[in-house]
């Protein structure tokens, strides 16, 4: 399957109006969770023999990655719609791709894949689009320069950027300056072709589906809380990886949009069937509980490792809180489209510990506030967080949302124009595609209203 150019693929952009809806209504099932649709790709690219996976998103970031382990071996291919094989080439056997490693939009890919590169001793040069290209790799060139990887990097550590990876990595005990699943991933996945014991010490625990697949796939992983609390997760290097079936649950992500969309627009009563409420993903569900949100737990199961549930969710009145910092790992994506909820809710929501936001495919702090006050909604920005002056349901809309090519931000203002007194419109939807690519048929068929370029 070929993979698109992802780099110019939102070159003409597609403006998007969501107007104003009722009683969305209906059983769902959002795409792949995308975080561990990356990480099947990857490991099944370094387990020996086949690895097949059911349930993969095929969004423009997960197809990018998946072209980028065929560039390093593996054989990748898809067999039907969320169903794909993967023959792996081994720990330590990834060739040196002949052309550049095009990441799209994809800051997870990319970041991954340095990474998987940085312990092997081959040259790759990594490449995106314009959003990708301004942000920051810093944090993951610098563990990865102590296991003896080399960058050449434009100013601030950005890509374009050629890496050379380690002839022999050498094992680090490495505490993560920033609460990032991606650098614990980057530093794992180098130590993989590692002698030795790595080790990442995170002072606030992130997303664990690498350590959680890199189990099942064989390898030695071990997990230990320090008495300051941090946790410390060691790997063990040089594991012969064996083939996993992998089954990859909803995305909490992507099912944040109906959910929010659902509680928001009166008359409302909608099932969102098999995502994974994975401890360190589920923040925003427990939030929205805390807000008063009529959310019904149905199903509970385990898939793979992963827990796993459907969601009942029906329309509610929303009250504001304080959202206790600590939480934001576990929902850092959520947070442009709990703002949109805590526009409607009564009272005051205060949001905090989120500076991440800011090197996000967006500056989605900025973004975001930028979006509220376009629909009449009071909201003060700080550093690290946002105030929002909730409406109590009476929210005007009819406000112009600048997106900055964020696939988030243009679905957390859609949701808005769904319950909104008078219409909101995107100025670009085309991004969508990179994480949900069904996003508006879906939303259609559960009865919200889209007009507009991007259909």
């Amino acid at each position: 399957m070929a993979t698109p150019s992802h780099s110019a693929s939102h070159s003409v952009s597609a403006s998007l109006t969501a107007e104003p809806s009722h009683g969305l209504g209906g059983r769902i099932q959002v795409p792949g969770d995308k975080s561990i649709s990356h990480r099947a790709l990857i490991f099944g690219a370094l387990a020996v023999g086949e690895t097949r996976i059911s349930g993969l998103l095929e969004g423009e970031d997960v197809l990018a990655t998946a072209e980028t382990m065929r560039r390093l071996g593996a054989e990748v291919t898809r067999l039907g719609e969320g169903d794909w094989s993967v023959h792996g080439v081994g720990t330590g056997g990834l060739r040196e791709p002949e052309q550049p490693l095009d990441f799209g939009n994809s800051g997870t890919g990319a970041r991954l894949v340095m990474g998987l590169v940085a312990g092997h001793p081959i040259t790759a040069t990594f490449i995106g689009d314009a959003s990708l290209s301004r942000r920051p790799m810093g944090r993951v060139i610098s563990p990865l320069s102590q296991m003896g990887a080399h960058f050449h990097a434009r100013e601030g550590g950005r890509m374009p950027l050629t890496l050379t990876g380690a002839r022999r990595a050498l094992p680090i005990s490495y505490r993560s300056p920033v609460a990032s699943a991606q650098v614990k991933s980057a530093i794992l996945l180098a130590a993989l072709n590692t002698p030795g014991v790595t080790t990442v010490i995170e002072a606030t625990p992130t997303r664990d589906h690498t350590e959680r697949m890199l189990k099942a796939f064989g390898a030695e992983v071990k997990t230990e809380t320090g008495k300051d609390g941090a946790l410390a997760i060691s790997l063990t290097g040089e594991p012969e990886l064996r083939p996993c079936p992998i089954v990859v649950p909803g995305d909490p992500s992507s099912a944040a949009f109906p959910v929010v969309a659902a509680l928001l627009t009166p008359g409302s009563e909608i099932v969102v069937e098999g995502i994974t409420l994975n401890p360190h993903r589920a923040g925003l569900y427990t939030t929205l509980i805390e807000m008063g949100g009529d959310i019904e737990v149905m199903n509970q199961r385990d898939e793979g490792g992963e827990p796993v549930a459907d969601l009942r969710v029906r329309s509610s009145r929303l009250k504001g809180i304080d959202v206790p910092p600590d939480r934001a790992a576990s929902m850092i994506d959520e947070y442009p489209v709990l703002a949109v909820a805590a526009s409607f809710a009564e009272g005051t929501t205060r949001m905090s510990g989120i500076h991440e936001l800011r090197v996000k495919e967006s500056d989605r702090i900025a973004a975001t506030a930028s979006g509220l006050r376009a629909n009449g909604i009071k909201v003060h920005e700080s550093e690290d967080g946002m105030v929002v002056e909730g409406r109590a349901g009476e929210v005007s809309g009819g406000g112009h949302v600048m997106t900055h090519m964020d696939h988030r931000i243009a679905m957390s203002f859609l949701v808005m124009g769904l319950a909104a007194q008078k219409p909101v419109t995107v100025d670009d939807a085309s991004m969508i595609a990179t994480s949900f690519p069904d996003f508006i048929g879906l939303m259609r068929g559960l009865g919200a209203s889209f007009t507009g370029q991007a259909q």
